[in-house]
């Protein structure tokens, strides 16, 4: 297949007549898939499962990340025409990857929200597929990790964040998205003596045994640097990487609830999450896009481009080449 094929392919998310392939269906028109994978789920023989999580109701600022997911799909259309740039192979013809919609839950019952993820991931990793969440707040990422934990044990988390994400919180029945990570590690979830937080420019009051790269430490380093430190810190076990897109600066990323200035540009995340290939991905998240403070869109099509690499990074050790 080649360009011309977009004057046939049309609503390839529903129409795709297999899963692996690049896709030249127009970007500006079609049913909006991840990627233009395929909508399905089924998981037979998926490598790795996209879904969304739509939720925004732990944030301590500015609502809208339950507009993310979309978002994010809309901008990825972009992308499915070549392999990703730099990487040197196709995960999107090696892998089976499916968009596998959106998790289901009550917007009015907050507190039953949690256990409706950790459920939805749970059966995506059960399936024998990974997953990569489009969010949401980042509270979510702390029923994933339960998920993911229940399955490979407590896991090495790679954070992009401006924010650490520990402050103390100790009431298990709260929804916060700025407490999430500190009940991860406390419930055993996360194993943060091998574990790093990159790109944090706000203070905190202990961080519980991450290494912390901060954001000035990052300028200062540089992207490789960083990413080598990064994989001695993580080593060859099972781990999660989470990405708030507030790691970005403001102004690569202005949509989003809490912007820091001083933040990482695109070109170094790109940067180190290439040279991050080879870590033993479990699966990952891409958090905190809030489409209401970006009228140009800038920082959905930053979380696509993150989405993407993440996609690389969990097919990079799977691949069929």
């Amino acid at each position: 297949m080649a360009l011309e094929d977009a004057k046939t392919q049309v609503d390839t998310a529903f129409t795709r007549p297999e899963r692996r392939g690049l896709a030249y269906e127009n970007a500006f028109g079609g049913a909006v898939s991840f990627l233009r994978r395929t909508y399905t789920k089924d998981l037979s023989g998926v490598d790795l499962a996209v879904t969304g999580v739509p939720f925004d109701q732990a944030v301590t600022h500015r609502a809208g990340t339950r507009f993310g997911p979309r978002a994010i799909r809309e901008a990825s259309t972009l992308q499915p025409y070549d392999p990703p740039f730099g990487w040197g192979y196709d995960p999107l013809s090696e892998l089976s990857v499916v968009d596998y919609g959106d998790v289901a839950f009550d917007y009015a019952k907050v507190s039953e929200f949690p256990a409706a993820l950790h459920a939805h991931i749970k059966g995506i990793l059960e399936a024998g597929a990974g997953s990569l969440v489009l969010g949401g707040d980042h509270y979510i990422t702390l029923p994933i990790l339960q998920a993911h934990a229940e399955k490979f044990g407590p896991l090495r988390v790679i954070q992009f964040d401006a924010h650490s994400d520990l402050w103390p919180d100790d009431d298990l029945s709260r929804i916060d998205h700025g407490t999430m990570m500190y009940k991860a590690v406390k419930q055993g979830f996360v194993d943060a003596k091998n574990s790093v937080q990159i790109g944090i420019r706000t203070e905190c009051e202990a961080y519980h045994g991450f290494t912390v790269i901060d954001a000035p430490s990052v300028h200062r380093l540089g992207p490789e640097a960083v990413a080598a430190r990064v994989k001695e810190i993580i080593g060859a076990a099972p781990c999660y990487l989470t990405f708030d897109i507030d790691a970005l600066d403001p102004a690569f990323a202005p949509g989003t609830g809490t912007p820091v200035w001083g933040g990482l540009a695109s070109w170094q995340v790109a940067a180190i999450l290439r040279g991050l290939a080879g870590i033993n991905l479990t699966g990952g998240d891409v958090v905190e896009v809030s489409p209401p403070y970006d009228p140009t869109a800038i920082t959905a099509v930053a979380g696509a481009h993150v989405a993407m690499e993440l996609l690389c990074l969990y097919g990079w050790t799977r691949r069929k080449g």
